[in-house]
């Protein structure tokens, strides 16, 4: 068990948020609590080794198998990652920054909620290739699909800072929890998945989000990303594919 917080502060009730080094929606959880200053415990589950994974994520999130990221606060158990970080907001209403645009910008907030989900439901779908392709070939294809994703964000990112705008947002947390993975493509097949000259904005949005307070200590490094990978894709029974060696 691991003990973080997010900086000085504190809430009348006890906040434990269940995670896993390398999952983007556990990570997002992570970022949105460090980011706001908000004191918490963090709890590294222990999903694929002897122990397996805890009884009380077991007990906390039982609709989706014990699956990470769960926050509890006051005993009471948050599952869903874009669930957690809106409950987050709600719940902390004077912990800035805001993810949502307030109640007064209806568009903005459906906006938000929209280009949020638009990561789990494309370019999620579209990077798990690159994690279990069974050949150099398909992992190399689905980083390339997962660029043609990525400008799609471009294009909404514009010449803002943040997608939130002046400051981190909803999507901002959303896109960046997968930040470590979309670095390591590079070294798992060769595709540099956040290409300057293909997004340059998101590039530079990359740097800037991966630099916060909050997030810089907890994203992971591409190396760790990739054994890690490595691991996985042997007890899958899926081929094994070295890394790709940078020339």
């Amino acid at each position: 068990m691991a003990a973080a917080t997010g900086g000085g502060g504190s809430s009348e009730e006890a906040l434990t948020l269940l995670g896993f080094w390398t999952s983007p929606f556990a990570l997002r959880a992570r970022f949105a609590l460090n980011l706001k200053g908000i004191p918490y415990e963090y709890v590294e589950e222990d999903l694929f080794g002897e122990r397996g994974k805890s009884p009380l994520l077991v007990a906390s999130n039982p609709a989706h198998g014990g699956k990470v990221p769960v926050l509890i606060h006051g005993g009471r158990p948050v599952a869903e990652s874009l669930v957690i970080l809106e409950y987050i907001d709600e719940a902390f209403p004077e912990r800035l920054p805001r993810l949502l645009p307030p109640p007064d910008d209806p568009h903005g907030r459906a906006a938000a909620r929209f280009w949020a989900a638009y990561v789990d439901q494309k370019l999620l779908p579209t990077w798990a290739p690159l994690y279990g392709g069974r050949t150099a070939e398909e992992r190399a294809g689905a980083a390339r699909e997962v660029v043609a994703v990525l400008e799609a964000f471009e294009g909404e990112l514009g010449d803002r800072g943040f997608f939130g705008g002046d400051g981190v947002g909803l999507v901002d947390v959303a896109l960046g929890g997968f930040l470590g993975w979309l670095r390591a493509s590079q070294a798992m097949c060769g595709v540099r998945t956040i290409d300057p000259a293909r997004t340059p904005r998101l590039a530079a949005w990359a740097e800037r989000f991966g630099a916060l307070d909050g997030v810089r200590e907890i994203v992971p490094d591409a190396a760790p990303l990739v054994e890690y990978n490595l691991m996985k894709r042997a007890r899958l029974g899926l081929p094994y594919l070295p890394p790709h060696q940078s020339q």
